[in-house]
């Protein structure tokens, strides 16, 4: 099972305040255990909501509203996508992970990725051979990375 952890935002984080040696230390070591034990398929922070755009989809229009967004509390930080048995096994490592945003309350969402069985008949078998192809060829290009 796949699981996509989502690191939340902080007010400090929006503001662009860099983590400390010590917190970057501590999920340096946090980031090898979990290397170690097979289940890190890739982890990324990510710039303040400034730095981004949204785009709104109305029928067959779009807008595009540039950051800052103002909820901080709804907004990712950071994620890291992980290969785990279960629910449980990923509830038990983010337990152990240090707060990434010390200092305040920090809060980390856990969410299942969907795998292609779960979309049953309607995933018809050109579709999978569509979705194999594509991501044997995203592996190719995070290989070339």
């Amino acid at each position: 099972m796949k699981f996509m952890i989502i690191i939340k935002a902080s007010k400090d984080s929006e503001a662009g305040v860099m983590p400390d040696e010590k917190l970057l230390a501590a999920m340096g070591a946090y980031n090898e255990q979990l290397v170690k034990a097979g289940i890190m398929l890739a982890g990324e922070g990510l710039h303040p909501s400034s730095k981004g755009a949204r785009v709104k989809f109305t029928g067959d229009k779009r807008s595009v509203t540039e950051g800052p967004f103002t909820e901080t509390k709804e907004l990712v930080a950071g994620f890291w996508l992980w290969q785990v048995k279960s629910k449980e096994e990923a509830i038990e490592w983010v337990k152990r992970c240090p707060n990434p945003m010390p200092g305040t309350e920090g809060e980390i969402e856990i969410r299942q990725v969907f795998d292609t069985a779960d979309f049953g008949a309607e995933m018809t078998p050109e579709l999978r051979a569509q979705e194999e192809r594509l991501r044997a060829d995203t592996e190719k290009l995070n290989k070339r990375a």
